[in-house]
């Protein structure tokens, strides 16, 4: 059972005072038996979780009354850092005296939150809130096990954000809600990326299947598509030159990009400039388009025709 290192000196200003005293002196660290939970009349719960990220494991007992559901008592013992333990310990403090449902609404945050000095100051430094996250999940495994179910039928949606427990469904409704167009503003309005950072972009403390930048990329792209959905009511010659640049692509995208990205080649859209009654489209071929003889032939009639069609008869495409 390690404690984390001092590095630099400093390390040690961002652990609250509570941590720790936590790390060195838990109050709840130890096992309970068959035999103490039977003469406790209860049913004997023990469950383990770890962290593929960083090694740490954390054993949870519980003593829970079957007539009532509550916990009786609950002890744990930790398998790794300074932050694990004291998360940990204050993790199973937390559980005494609640419901099995209860306990399962216990967050990762509550765990922080009852581990800082004070209010609004962090108890753990931004890369060690994975320890409280490992101690909200082996309270789901043990929950699970008591009530004979699955340890995921406790979680309803995709969790992005582990340290903050931000789930997809509610960062997609806060980003379209509010307009979002940066990391800050989620931060800001959700506290999702406060914490270990990774679920900002790949290459953080853990990988993810879902970051942030993925949700500001897919909004952007609804944004657009809205635009030049509100667009297609408009003639091509009333729009302008965004409006145009984007039914364009639109058109590009839904009927000539992916043959090209098959061949190995792709375009792309450079400017739009209107010259007496025509729209002239000027492309640059990329990939193996650009040096394929069908480039001023075939392809490019291929392009006109169909951005002519579902355009304006008067389009001329460009290669330049």
């Amino acid at each position: 059972m390690g404690i984390d290192s001092l590095i630099g000196g400093t390390i040690w200003d961002e652990y609250s005072q509570k941590v720790t005293e936590l790390m060195n002196n838990p109050q709840n660290m130890g096992e309970i038996t068959e035999e103490q939970a039977e003469a406790m009349g209860a049913k004997l719960i023990v469950a383990d979780f770890g962290a593929e990220s960083c090694g740490d494991a954390v054993r949870l007992y519980w003593a829970v009354d079957p007539k009532t559901d509550i916990i009786l008592e609950s002890k744990f013992k930790s398998f790794g850092c300074g932050t694990a333990i004291a998360s940990s310990d204050t993790m199973a403090n937390l559980c005494k005296g609640k419901t099995v449902d209860e306990a399962v609404k216990i967050t990762n945050i509550d765990v922080e939150k009852a581990m800082r000095d004070t209010p609004d100051v962090p108890a753990v430094p931004p890369q060690k809130m994975h320890c409280s996250v490992m101690a909200y999940d082996v309270i789901k495994k043990a929950a699970a096990q008591y009530k004979g179910v699955e340890m995921e039928s406790f979680e309803h949606d995709i969790i992005v954000c582990e340290c903050a427990r931000i789930s997809l469904s509610t960062l997609k409704e806060v980003i379209r809600l509010n307009d979002l167009t940066t990391i800050e503003q989620i931060t800001d309005y959700t506290k999702a990326g406060a914490f270990c950072k990774s679920c900002i972009r790949p290459g953080g403390h853990e990988k993810k299947d879902i970051y942030l930048v993925d949700l500001l990329a897919e909004y952007e792209k609804e944004k657009i598509l809205a635009s030049s959905q509100t667009s297609e009511n408009i003639d091509f010659a009333q729009m302008t030159v965004v409006q145009k640049l984007k039914a364009v692509e639109r058109i590009i995208d839904d009927n000539i990009r992916q043959m090209l990205v098959m061949d190995g080649g792709n375009v792309e859209i450079l400017d739009i400039k209107e010259n007496g009654s025509n729209f002239d489209i000027y492309i640059r071929y990329l990939g193996a388009c650009s040096g394929c003889a069908s480039s001023s032939t075939g392809t490019l009639f291929a392009i006109e025709n169909i951005l002519r069609e579902r355009l304006d008869q008067n389009i001329r495409v460009i290669p330049l």
